[in-house]
């Protein structure tokens, strides 16, 4: 239970101060500009497939590993309904595993435990759908990629929802 505890906190921490390392700015670029990347870019209102609602997503930073892995997290809500999607792309050379959590209110988690094919096409892994418990804000949802296909290698990125707060474009 106490690592469990301490394993959360770890990622809220991490979750927390990534926003800071990316307003440095990536390199080549000024702060708070992205570099172009590879990785589909998810747009912070996506139209869902009915036509006449609409889900909204708010993503972290598109984030690139020097192991050739590129990923996206978000947390999207829609008709009372809360869930993390993860956008990859792994070009690695082997099959690795994922683990996406959507963390909410009140202690509530939710994980998708995910095999990333490598060959680098984008691809993505969803939680679960749940009712939503409180502001889409408060949620937050975090990928992490490990270095073989049964998740016993090393971590080789973590990437999280935190950014600003969605705006229309």
């Amino acid at each position: 239970m106490n690592l469990r505890v301490i394993g959360l906190a770890a990622v809220v921490v991490f979750t927390t101060l990534l926003p800071l390392a990316a307003s440095a700015g990536p390199a080549g670029g000024p702060a708070g500009h992205a570099a172009p990347r590879a990785v589909p870019q998810a747009p912070v209102i996506q139209k869902s497939g009915n036509g006449d609602v609409r889900a909204v997503e708010r993503c972290g930073p598109a984030l690139t590993s020097r192991d050739g892995i590129e990923a996206q997290t978000c947390v999207l809500t829609e008709n009372g309904d809360t869930w993390g999607r993860t956008y990859y792309r792994n070009a690695s050379g082997e099959e690795l595993r994922s683990v996406l959590s959507l963390m909410g209110p009140g202690g509530r988690t939710v994980q998708s435990h995910c095999a990333v094919r490598d060959g680098g096409e984008p691809g993505s892994c969803e939680t679960p759908r749940e009712r939503s418990a409180g502001k889409p804000a408060r949620y937050w949802a975090v990928a992490e990629f490990a270095g073989s296909a049964d998740g016993s290698g090393p971590l080789l990125l973590r990437s999280g929802s935190n950014s600003a707060a969605p705006s229309a474009s």
